[in-house]
């Protein structure tokens, strides 16, 4: 039976979907069966970010709508072969899609995956709801920024009327230079202000930025991003708590240059 974890943020723009895809495909790396489920319905791109979205027959919306079987609307990932996605589609205005047919789609993937990653959409509404009501666990993503943080706090709370048996974060998108000099909040500050427990830390990395505008993504460690999310799969699966250093590259009189340099960029 598969573990069923929801990522989720509060905030749009903190990375929440690139952190699902990548998550996804290093679990997969390790030979676990992965389900990534985009319940962004309507504002969908998971599909585009794991670079399928040419080979998506069927969504989410059409196994509800009865046009396919579950199975059918599930992609396999081409260089990650235990990686399936299923994407949502769009919604017209006149369907109304009930939670006891989504919940049903879910019970039934359960039984074919090791785990399942639900792709929540920003805010706290019916979709943030819907999917959260499908999970057993749940991961925070937010970044270091007052704002993030005010509503990654809001879902916290929010999250603990649900029966999640965890609740953890994920600073993403954290720059070493900046903590390094006291200058950004580092996970634990950040976990004192949530009171709750970290599942990883991600580096703004300027390599995946560029990249991923124009080639497909695969795991690749000598990416500092890639090197935290396996990180942060050792914590989803062991329940540790490594943590990922993002100050590593500004220590000592190198360091010291990098961070002039990073400033001036």
């Amino acid at each position: 039976m598969a573990r069923t974890i929801v990522v989720t943020s509060g905030k749009g723009g903190v990375g929440k979907t690139t952190l699902s895809a990548y998550l996804g495909m290093e679990l997969a790396n390790r030979n676990m069966r992965v389900c990534l489920i985009d319940m962004d319905i309507g504002l969908n791109n998971l599909d585009v970010v794991l670079g399928i979205e040419n080979r998506v027959c069927f969504t989410m919306m059409d196994v509800v709508l009865g046009r396919c079987r579950t199975r059918q609307a599930l992609v396999e990932h081409d260089v990650y072969p235990l990686l399936f996605v299923m994407p949502s589609g769009s919604v017209l205005k006149d369907i109304t899609i009930r939670y006891d047919q989504i919940r049903s789609i879910v019970a039934e993937l359960k039984h074919l995956f090791d785990f399942i990653i639900i792709d929540c959409p920003a805010g706290i509404d019916v979709g943030f709801t819907r999917a959260v009501s499908l999970a057993d666990e749940a991961l925070i993503v937010t970044t270091p920024h007052l704002s993030a943080l005010r509503d990654a706090d809001k879902v916290a709370t929010i999250l603990k009327s649900y029966n999640l048996s965890s609740i953890k974060f994920v600073v993403n998108r954290c720059r070493g230079d900046l903590i390094k000099d006291k200058l950004m909040l580092d996970v634990y500050d950040i976990s004192s202000s949530l009171n709750l427990d970290f599942a990883g830390v991600v580096p703004e990395d300027d390599l995946i930025t560029i990249n991923s505008n124009s080639v497909k993504l695969k795991i690749n460690y000598s990416y500092p991003c890639f090197r935290a999310i396996k990180i942060l799969a050792d914590n989803v699966l062991t329940n540790s708590k490594k943590l990922f250093d993002c100050t590593y590259k500004y220590r000592g009189l190198l360091g010291g240059f990098r961070k002039l340099l990073k400033r001036k960029c």
